[in-house]
């Protein structure tokens, strides 16, 4: 006897496994423990995220009226235990945990894994703001290391154009995520330094989870943007998510359009901007051209213009009027100077033994000229010359 079943909608049978699964006493109230992954605050204020531990994971959900009331914030790779309702949702069909309750419960491996390698680079000094480039204004070559699918290479690639038509886009594709993807990413960056393909390297994908973000946080890759001689901007995951690459490179974007922003600059302000100097150039220029004209008409009514020998002649005056003081002055002294030499005479004169002679006395002198001023210095027979005012006459001594 052949049996027929009656097919039933696919909303039906959902139906049928939640009202199987809320029936369950024990999957009302359940305390399960596991490490947070993609997590995801949503703007409503209600958390998603996955828990899963080596071998499995369960979607689950809070909602707002209860996250209000946790005392730490929940992370990806943060260990918790959480207490909460198995249910089914039915437009999807899966079945999730209703989060009621949640409590810390350490640090998953992969985040504990992710803070010791932190805090080994930075403490070698990979971090250091010192040893970051700058990126260049108007790059003219963008190298972008991603996945050669998906969304990420697109808005790249949109937002640059728009924002510079003239700028090109080099795409080298590596796989974001995955076994041996870090590998892949550090060796296009090398590759990219050795050739020099573009003036700037922006290394990015989507968000994700930590383990898909993991690549990025690996020591490999870390040392690669270090050493880049090219900058590198990252522009890994959402805004909320930071990777060890985001700290080592020269500039962090929160997202790829954002990498995209900062790495081009907006051609239509740059031509404003252009447009506004040479506005500026002109009206400086014209304000220079009128203050001197200004100072070439002032100067043109100096008297040093209108009348360009009066300032010679008021110097000939000048001189004239000094060249008289000289003459008085030289005048003075030579008349000072003539009756000091006359009154010096005047005293010479009347000491001179000549103006004795005028009044009758002669003056006795020997043979060999020396002044005879008493009869002790001659004896009888001696010569002796005496001069009188108006001559000379030799006389024999008679004693």
């Amino acid at each position: 006897m052949k049996m027929e079943y009656e097919a039933i909608t696919v909303t039906k049978l959902n139906q049928y496994i939640k009202n199987k699964i809320d029936n369950d006493e024990y999957l009302n109230n359940v305390l399960v423990k596991g490490e947070i992954s993609n997590f995801k605050h949503h703007y409503t204020g209600h958390m998603y995220f996955t828990l899963k531990d080596e071998n499995s994971l369960i979607k689950c959900i809070m909602f707002k009226s209860y996250t209000a009331h946790l005392n730490f914030v929940p992370k990806d790779g943060m260990r918790v235990s959480i207490l909460g309702t198995v249910s089914v949702f039915e437009r999807d069909g899966v079945y999730q945990i209703y989060c009621k309750a949640m409590k810390e419960d350490g640090l998953g491996d992969l985040y504990t894994k992710y803070n010791e390698l932190k805090n080994k680079l930075e403490a070698e000094g990979l971090f250091d703001e010192n040893h970051k480039k700058k990126i260049p204004y108007m790059p003219r070559i963008i190298g972008v290391l991603t996945s050669k699918t998906g969304a990420v290479i697109r808005d790249i690639i949109n937002v640059s154009t728009r924002r510079n038509p003239n700028v090109y886009i080099k795409l080298l594709p590596v796989p974001v995520q995955g076994e041996g993807a870090g590998e892949k990413i550090a060796d296009a960056i090398k590759l990219a330094n050795e050739n020099s393909i573009a003036d700037v390297l922006i290394v990015a994908r989507g968000g994700g989870s930590l383990e898909d973000l993991w690549p990025f946080n690996e020591e490999i890759v870390a040392k690669a943007i270090y050493n880049s001689k090219i900058p590198v901007i990252s522009a890994v995951g959402h805004e909320t998510d930071f990777t060890i690459a985001d700290f080592v490179a020269d500039l962090r974007a929160p997202t790829p359009s954002a990498a995209a922003e900062l790495a081009v600059p907006e051609i239509d302000d740059i031509y404003q901007r252009i447009l506004d100097f040479q506005k500026r150039y002109k009206l400086d220029l014209k304000k220079i051209l009128e203050l001197r004209r200004l100072r070439y008409e002032k100067c043109m009514k100096s008297r040093v213009f209108s009348e360009p020998l009066q300032n010679i002649n008021e110097k000939y005056i000048k001189i004239d009027g000094m060249t008289q003081k000289l003459h008085i002055s030289i005048s003075q002294k030579v008349n000072k100077s003539k009756n000091y030499a006359i009154s010096l005479i005047s005293k010479l004169d009347t000491l001179s033994p000549l103006k004795t002679l005028t009044r009758g006395y002669c003056i006795a002198t020997s043979n060999e000229g020396k002044i005879i001023n008493s009869v002790k210095n001659i004896k009888d027979k001696d010569i002796i010359n005496l001069k009188f005012k108006d001559g000379d006459v030799g006389a024999i001594i008679s004693r």
